[in-house]
């Protein structure tokens, strides 16, 4: 008999089910039954925020190299799935094999890109800078803190992959909310993290609905940054006026403008716009001769 799958939600390094006790079906492209997925509520979100903001500080302490080697550590354990995960998304998005299996290989690529780019980042946007007087002045990016990632509604794989990469890969923590209808390989990601290297809590992941779940991402006071990708366009303004109220961080598909478009191209190379979102510069004076 086959053994069915539990799909969970995935909050400090744990999988629990929804407080809610919520569960929706997830069906395949062509509408047959895969899983009840848990259908994670405002209890949750406030869940991973936590613990989210637990990890932060020892994530964003470790060396850029250390977070580069956690990365790639996480290629490492995607490609070791590479049938399973080849198999949903396919299941998801109704592809054929080899298509399939081309969007596991590119989401690996992009992870090993990503995790190349945390030692490098510094160099390219911080640094010395020319001043006139007696002074050493220079810049250095540092993580914003906690951020809420609204993933891509359609690219079940690697366009989650795209949008939180980039947010790990600059000390950031985050709290996921995956594609509704395409959940599957978000919660396989989840597992694959889980028996990584990443440490509990720097990524969290609730299957759900974005349009409930993320009003409470936008809002919440311990939130420093949002990536409203897989929010619905006409549900897009209202997001970042919300996180206007708080002070965060936004990136939005058409560069902070609610008018973007659904979905981007997450075939092409990445820009270091994703990774810029969610920095701050500090920038340091220091008189010369003391």
């Amino acid at each position: 008999m086959t053994v069915r799958k539990t799909y969970k939600l995935y909050i400090g390094g744990a999988f629990p089910r929804s407080e809610s006790g919520r569960v929706y079906p997830v069906t395949s492209s062509s509408g047959d039954l895969l899983a009840q997925a848990a259908q994670a509520s405002r209890k949750d979100v406030r869940d991973a925020v936590v613990a989210a903001r637990g990890a932060f500080a020892g994530w964003s302490g470790a060396t850029a190299y250390n977070r580069g080697q956690v990365i790639y550590r996480i290629a490492e354990m995607l490609e070791g799935r590479r049938d399973q995960f080849a198999a949903e998304v396919a299941a998801a998005e109704g592809l054929g094999t080899a298509a399939a299996e081309g969007i596991v290989d590119a989401s690996v690529d992009r992870l090993v890109w990503y995790a190349g780019w945390t030692d490098k980042y510094a160099q390219i946007t911080g640094g010395a800078n020319p001043v006139s007087g007696p002074y050493i002045n220079y810049s250095v990016p540092e993580p914003s803190g906690v951020i809420g990632v609204l993933a891509p509604q359609q690219s079940s794989l690697l366009g989650l992959i795209s949008v939180v990469a980039p947010v790990i890969a600059m000390g950031n923590t985050c709290v996921v909310v995956s594609s509704f209808a395409r959940p599957l390989p978000a919660i396989s990601l989840a597992e694959a993290l889980g028996t990584s290297d990443l440490p509990g809590g720097v990524v969290n992941v609730l299957s759900g609905s974005a349009a409930e779940l993320a009003p409470w991402l936008a809002a919440h006071r311990d939130v420093n940054g949002i990536d409203i990708t897989g929010a619905a366009p006409e549900g897009r303004a209202n997001l970042l006026r919300s996180a206007s109220d708080t002070v965060k961080r936004t990136y939005s598909p058409a560069g902070g403008r609610a008018d973007g478009p659904g979905e981007e191209d997450w075939a092409t190379e990445p820009a270091l716009r994703r990774m810029a979102a969610f920095v701050e510069t500090k920038t340091v004076w220091h008189p010369l001769g003391i």
